[in-house]
This record gives structure tokens, C-alpha cells and sequence, in this order.
């Protein structure tokens, strides 16, 4: 009953934050079709912090629950309002939570729910949990390419600023060979983006993969992880 009575009022809050406007135009940023009511992130952030004063007392597994629930509905807000209630609670989830987490991901639908999940929930997991990254980098063979996508995007972490962690380079260049010739664009965008990110720290390593692979590299992937090189590396990387 408790679960019902806060899905309903946290609903009727979104409803009455509902711009026009910016739900008309929130669809140009996705290729495939979206579920939204049509909250602007920032106000959906701030509904998601004033419900969660109500459920943090809850069981984790009931927090767990209801997020999943959220997830459920298709709604993009109710998924950004799951993620953050997640990230709230990422410091006291067990081992044996990877398991609704992973569950969870069978309702990624878009890039922005994907992307938020992994960095604000997933990939807080497996710096605490290292031993599930074997698992979710076999998602690089999934059929689901959102789990594809976040076999990749995992390795991002969030937090104010995108790094990689130290110990991941081996993973991050395994994971990118293994999805090198994916053919989803955002599959693409995902595992340039991670080794964009990882030129930050790792440039020369980031390089020499792309030098390696880039006749079987898709340019969209390509033209991601060189867009913060020195003007020539892009050029000699580019170079057909």
C-alpha cells in the first residue's frame, strides 16, 4: 500500500511539471521512439529528491523494487527518478543485488536511460564488486543493444567529471575489440565514447588501438574516441 500511495502522488507531481514544449521537442534528441510526460531533468531531479525523504527509511529491497517499477512504466522521467533513488543507496548494495540490477537492464530502452544507469548506479557497482565485470562485458555479444552499449559505458565513471578507473585498461580495449564492428550506431557511439574518455589518462594506448583497427572501425566510433587529440593524431588517425 505504501508503494502504491507514493507511485501515485509522485505521478500526479510529474503530470502537473508537464511542459509543452519541451516535451514536443525532447524526441529530437532520440532515434527511436520515447515514452516522456514531458518534465524538464533538472525538475524531475528535484521530485526525485523530495520523494526519496519519504522511502529512505525503506527496506533496500523495497527501494530496489520500486525503482524497478519505475523502470517498468517506459516513462523516461520515472527511469531518471529510479536511477537517482539507486545512486542514493549505491553505497550499501550487496553482491547479490546484481542480480535485480542486471534485471533492470532488460527496461533500458534509449541512450539517456542506458548512459544515466551506468554512470550513476553500475559503474559505482563494479568498482565495489569487480568480480561482475567478466558477466557484463559478455554482454558484448547480447542481442539487447542497450546491454551492448553498457558493456561499454560502464567503464565510465560518473561523479562531477568522467574518468576511468586505473585498473580497467585491459577490460576497456577488450571490450572495444569485441564490439569493433557493431552495427548500431549507439553501440558505435558508446565504446568511442569510453575510449575517448580513457584518452584523457591514456592517450598514446588509445591511439595505437585505433591506428591498429581503424580500417575495420567504423568512423562514427573512430571520429568519438580522437575528438579530444591533438589536431595531428586526428589527422594521421583519419587518414584513409
Amino acid at each position: 500500500m505504501k508503494e502504491e500511495k507514493i507511485l501515485k502522488v509522485l505521478r500526479l507531481e510529474l503530470k502537473n511539471q508537464i511542459d509543452g514544449n519541451y516535451k514536443k521537442n525532447n524526441s529530437n534528441f532520440f532515434k527511436e521512439k520515447i515514452k516522456s510526460y514531458g518534465v524538464r531533468t533538472p525538475k524531475v531531479r528535484l521530485i526525485a529528491k523530495k520523494y526519496f525523504e519519504e522511502i529512505k527509511n525503506w527496506k533496500k529491497d523495497e527501494i530496489l523494487d520500486i525503482s524497478k517499477k519505475l523502470f517498468k512504466t517506459g516513462y523516461n522521467e520515472e527511469a531518471t527518478i529510479a536511477i537517482q533513488w539507486l545512486g542514493y543507496i549505491k553505497k550499501i548494495l550487496k553482491e547479490k543485488d546484481f542480480e535485480k540490477l542486471k534485471k533492470i537492464t532488460n527496461y533500458i530502452d534509449n541512450w539517456s536511460k542506458c548512459d544515466d544507469f551506468c554512470l550513476n548506479v553500475l559503474s559505482h557497482f563494479i568498482v565495489k564488486y569487480p568480480k561482475f565485470k567478466r558477466e557484463i562485458k559478455g554482454w558484448t555479444k547480447s542481442k539487447n543493444k542497450w546491454q551492448r552499449r553498457i558493456s561499454a559505458v560502464v567503464f565510465i565513471k560518473g561523479g562531477g567529471i568522467w574518468k576511468i578507473h586505473p585498473n580497467y585498461l585491459q577490460d576497456i580495449f577488450e571490450v572495444a575489440q569485441k564490439l569493433l564492428k557493431d552495427p548500431e550506431d549507439l553501440v558505435q557511439k558508446g565504446y568511442g565514447w569510453m575510449l575517448k574518455v580513457t584518452a584523457d589518462t591514456h592517450q598514446k594506448e588509445v591511439f595505437n588501438f585505433v591506428m591498429k583497427n581503424k580500417k575495420e572501425m567504423p568512423r562514427t566510433a573512430l571520429r568519438y574516441a580522437i575528438e579530444k587529440m591533438p589536431p595531428p593524431l586526428k589527422k594521421q588517425a583519419m587518414k584513409k
